[in-house]
């Protein structure tokens, strides 16, 4: 599987690290209220961070190497014609994660992710 995405808030990264995994769903929802983890392939981040995280200076961008996991990862479409999102069904092991980088903030209020939308 290709490696996987997953936009987070620089406090709840921060708390994962200490704990040794991380169980944010969403911004604004944990693993435990979704049941997974949402994340993106790199095609799909970008879109992600224009819809949810707009205006925001303390978002991490999480490259996850899903060999690494020990939850199940499952593709799951959001429309029937739409490639799917990729679902972590599980806490995140911090050492799963590759590489944690802030995300820029444009002028425009917009994150620049660095991954083309696909």
């Amino acid at each position: 599987m290709e490696l996987l995405y997953h936009l987070a808030l620089r406090a709840n990264w921060e708390a994962a690290l200490a704990a040794g995994s991380y169980r944010i769903s969403s911004i604004d929802s944990t693993l435990e209220e979704e049941g997974f983890i949402h994340c993106s392939f790199a095609g799909q981040v970008q879109g992600t961070a224009d819809r949810f995280y707009g205006g925001r200076d303390d978002v991490l961008l999480l490259e996850i190497d899903p060999e690494r996991l020990e939850a199940e990862v499952r593709v799951e479409a959001a429309k029937p014609d739409a490639r799917g999102f990729p679902h972590i069904y599980g806490p995140l092991p911090t050492g799963a994660v590759r590489s944690a980088t802030s995300v820029a903030l444009g002028d425009d209020g917009l994150l620049r992710t660095g991954l083309a939308p696909g």
